[in-house]
Protein backbone atom coordinates (compact mmCIF):
# COMPACT_ATOMS: atom_id res chain seq x y z
CA UNK A 1 0.00 0.00 0.00
CA UNK A 2 1.19 3.27 -1.02
CA UNK A 3 1.39 6.38 1.62
CA UNK A 4 -2.37 8.01 1.75
CA UNK A 5 -3.81 5.15 -0.13
CA UNK A 6 -7.21 4.36 1.42
CA UNK A 7 -8.74 1.53 1.98
CA UNK A 8 -12.15 0.19 3.41
CA UNK A 9 -13.59 -2.98 4.75
CA UNK A 10 -15.41 -5.32 2.36
CA UNK A 11 -19.36 -4.99 3.08
CA UNK A 12 -18.65 -0.95 3.87
CA UNK A 13 -20.95 0.37 1.16
CA UNK A 14 -24.20 -0.90 3.49
CA UNK A 15 -23.81 2.01 6.00
CA UNK A 16 -22.66 5.75 5.36
CA UNK A 17 -19.70 7.12 6.08
CA UNK A 18 -20.29 10.68 7.69
CA UNK A 19 -17.39 13.77 7.32
CA UNK A 20 -18.17 17.23 9.28
CA UNK A 21 -16.05 19.21 7.40
CA UNK A 22 -15.82 23.88 7.90
CA UNK A 23 -13.56 26.21 8.50
CA UNK A 24 -11.93 27.79 12.08
CA UNK A 25 -14.41 29.06 14.33
CA UNK A 26 -17.45 27.39 12.41
CA UNK A 27 -18.24 25.26 15.40
CA UNK A 28 -18.04 21.41 13.98
CA UNK A 29 -16.60 20.69 16.78
CA UNK A 30 -18.93 21.70 19.17
CA UNK A 31 -21.73 20.35 16.83
CA UNK A 32 -20.04 17.05 16.81
CA UNK A 33 -20.04 17.17 20.71
CA UNK A 34 -23.25 17.66 21.12
CA UNK A 35 -24.87 15.58 18.50
CA UNK A 36 -22.08 12.46 20.19
CA UNK A 37 -24.61 12.97 22.94
CA UNK A 38 -27.64 13.26 21.48
CA UNK A 39 -27.17 9.87 20.03
CA UNK A 40 -25.43 8.28 23.25
CA UNK A 41 -27.16 4.94 23.60
CA UNK A 42 -27.95 4.31 20.31
CA UNK A 43 -25.30 1.40 18.61
CA UNK A 44 -26.38 2.75 15.08
CA UNK A 45 -24.30 5.65 15.05
CA UNK A 46 -20.58 5.98 15.50
CA UNK A 47 -18.59 9.10 16.51
CA UNK A 48 -15.08 8.21 15.38
CA UNK A 49 -12.08 9.17 17.85
CA UNK A 50 -9.47 9.84 15.25
CA UNK A 51 -5.31 9.60 15.94
CA UNK A 52 -3.76 12.77 16.03
CA UNK A 53 -0.01 13.48 16.04
CA UNK A 54 -0.63 15.72 18.72
CA UNK A 55 -0.46 16.01 22.27
CA UNK A 56 -3.48 14.56 24.53
CA UNK A 57 -3.65 17.75 26.49
CA UNK A 58 -3.56 19.96 23.64
CA UNK A 59 -7.25 20.56 24.31
CA UNK A 60 -10.05 19.72 21.62
CA UNK A 61 -11.63 16.74 20.54
CA UNK A 62 -10.75 13.65 22.46
CA UNK A 63 -8.20 12.05 20.14
CA UNK A 64 -5.30 9.25 20.10
CA UNK A 65 -2.11 11.19 20.47
CA UNK A 66 1.03 8.87 18.85
CA UNK A 67 3.88 10.50 17.95
CA UNK A 68 4.81 10.92 14.15
CA UNK A 69 7.01 7.36 14.59
CA UNK A 70 3.89 5.50 15.88
CA UNK A 71 1.87 6.87 13.43
CA UNK A 72 3.86 5.85 10.62
CA UNK A 73 3.52 2.45 11.95
CA UNK A 74 0.03 2.16 12.36
CA UNK A 75 -0.29 3.35 9.02
CA UNK A 76 2.70 0.89 7.48
CA UNK A 77 0.34 -1.68 9.06
CA UNK A 78 -3.02 -0.68 7.97
CA UNK A 79 -4.44 0.91 10.84
CA UNK A 80 -6.13 3.40 9.01
CA UNK A 81 -8.84 3.74 6.76
CA UNK A 82 -7.68 7.09 5.72
CA UNK A 83 -5.53 9.35 6.66
CA UNK A 84 -3.67 12.74 5.92
CA UNK A 85 -1.59 15.84 6.67
CA UNK A 86 -2.65 19.39 7.78
CA UNK A 87 -1.56 22.11 9.99
CA UNK A 88 1.63 20.65 10.34
CA UNK A 89 -0.47 17.27 12.11
CA UNK A 90 -1.17 13.71 10.76
CA UNK A 91 -4.83 12.48 11.46
CA UNK A 92 -5.92 9.15 10.89
CA UNK A 93 -9.09 7.45 11.30
CA UNK A 94 -8.98 3.92 12.53
CA UNK A 95 -9.74 0.87 9.94
CA UNK A 96 -12.04 -0.54 12.60
CA UNK A 97 -14.82 1.86 11.39
CA UNK A 98 -15.59 -0.91 8.29
CA UNK A 99 -17.21 -3.03 10.67
CA UNK A 100 -19.58 -0.90 11.83
CA UNK A 101 -20.50 0.71 8.49
CA UNK A 102 -20.66 -3.52 7.05
CA UNK A 103 -23.50 -3.79 9.63
CA UNK A 104 -24.97 -0.63 7.93
CA UNK A 105 -24.37 1.79 10.38
CA UNK A 106 -23.89 5.32 10.40
CA UNK A 107 -20.56 6.78 11.30
CA UNK A 108 -19.52 10.34 12.08
CA UNK A 109 -16.11 11.65 11.13
CA UNK A 110 -14.61 15.03 12.07
CA UNK A 111 -12.77 15.23 8.46
CA UNK A 112 -10.89 18.00 6.33
CA UNK A 113 -11.97 19.72 3.56
CA UNK A 114 -8.52 18.94 1.69
CA UNK A 115 -8.84 15.07 2.38
CA UNK A 116 -12.51 14.64 0.62
CA UNK A 117 -11.19 12.90 -1.80
CA UNK A 118 -9.33 10.62 0.47
CA UNK A 119 -12.67 9.77 2.15
CA UNK A 120 -14.29 9.45 -1.13
CA UNK A 121 -12.17 6.51 -2.62
CA UNK A 122 -12.63 4.68 0.74
CA UNK A 123 -15.68 4.66 1.66
CA UNK A 124 -18.52 3.80 -1.42
CA UNK A 125 -20.87 5.66 0.95
CA UNK A 126 -20.39 9.32 1.80
CA UNK A 127 -22.07 12.51 2.97
CA UNK A 128 -20.33 15.44 3.47
CA UNK A 129 -21.78 18.05 6.34
CA UNK A 130 -20.09 21.38 5.57
CA UNK A 131 -20.51 23.29 8.88
CA UNK A 132 -20.48 27.00 7.78
CA UNK A 133 -21.14 30.81 9.13
CA UNK A 134 -21.37 33.84 7.92
CA UNK A 135 -17.80 35.86 7.30
CA UNK A 136 -18.47 38.18 9.99
CA UNK A 137 -19.34 35.62 12.66
CA UNK A 138 -16.66 33.02 11.44
CA UNK A 139 -14.31 36.67 12.11
CA UNK A 140 -15.92 37.57 15.75
CA UNK A 141 -15.22 33.47 16.82
CA UNK A 142 -11.89 33.32 15.52
CA UNK A 143 -10.86 37.02 17.51
CA UNK A 144 -12.58 36.16 20.59
CA UNK A 145 -10.00 32.74 20.79
CA UNK A 146 -7.18 35.31 21.09
CA UNK A 147 -4.73 33.46 18.69
CA UNK A 148 -4.53 35.75 15.63
CA UNK A 149 -4.44 39.32 15.05
CA UNK A 150 -7.54 41.00 13.70
CA UNK A 151 -5.23 41.12 10.04
CA UNK A 152 -4.72 37.94 10.12
CA UNK A 153 -8.07 36.59 10.54
CA UNK A 154 -9.26 38.55 7.57
CA UNK A 155 -6.45 37.39 5.23
CA UNK A 156 -7.32 33.75 6.33
CA UNK A 157 -11.27 34.57 5.36
CA UNK A 158 -9.96 35.81 2.21
CA UNK A 159 -7.90 32.76 0.97
CA UNK A 160 -10.70 30.28 1.37
CA UNK A 161 -14.50 29.69 -0.06
CA UNK A 162 -16.95 28.32 2.44
CA UNK A 163 -17.96 25.89 0.16
CA UNK A 164 -16.78 22.45 -0.58
CA UNK A 165 -15.78 21.65 -4.15
CA UNK A 166 -15.95 18.78 -5.87
CA UNK A 167 -18.30 15.85 -7.15
CA UNK A 168 -19.28 15.00 -3.14
CA UNK A 169 -22.99 14.09 -1.49
CA UNK A 170 -22.80 17.66 1.00
CA UNK A 171 -25.26 19.34 3.08
CA UNK A 172 -24.42 23.07 4.01
CA UNK A 173 -25.31 23.50 7.94
CA UNK A 174 -25.29 27.39 8.97
CA UNK A 175 -24.38 27.34 12.24
CA UNK A 176 -24.39 31.50 12.02
CA UNK A 177 -27.54 31.69 15.01
CA UNK A 178 -28.28 30.15 18.06
CA UNK A 179 -26.12 26.50 18.50
CA UNK A 180 -29.63 24.59 19.62
CA UNK A 181 -30.62 25.82 16.05
CA UNK A 182 -27.43 24.10 14.68
CA UNK A 183 -27.86 20.70 17.03
CA UNK A 184 -31.22 20.26 15.40
CA UNK A 185 -30.14 20.59 12.23
CA UNK A 186 -26.73 18.48 12.87
CA UNK A 187 -29.28 15.67 14.65
CA UNK A 188 -32.29 15.83 11.52
CA UNK A 189 -29.20 15.61 9.12
CA UNK A 190 -28.19 12.20 10.96
CA UNK A 191 -31.76 10.84 11.42
CA UNK A 192 -32.33 11.45 7.95
CA UNK A 193 -28.96 8.88 6.97
CA UNK A 194 -30.37 6.53 9.48
CA UNK A 195 -33.39 5.98 7.82
CA UNK A 196 -31.50 5.61 4.56
CA UNK A 197 -29.36 2.67 5.79
CA UNK A 198 -32.46 0.64 6.89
Amino acid sequence: MTPHEPHAGAGAERGIMVVVVGPSGAGKDTLMNLAAKRFAGRDTVHFVRRVITRHRDAGGEDHLSVSLEGFAAMEQSGSFAVWWEAHGLKYGIPAEVSVALSRGHVVVANGSRSALHRFQAAFPRLKVINVTARPEVLAGRLEARGRETHEDIMARLARGPLTVRGEYDVTDLDNSGSLEEAEQKMVKILDGLLVETH
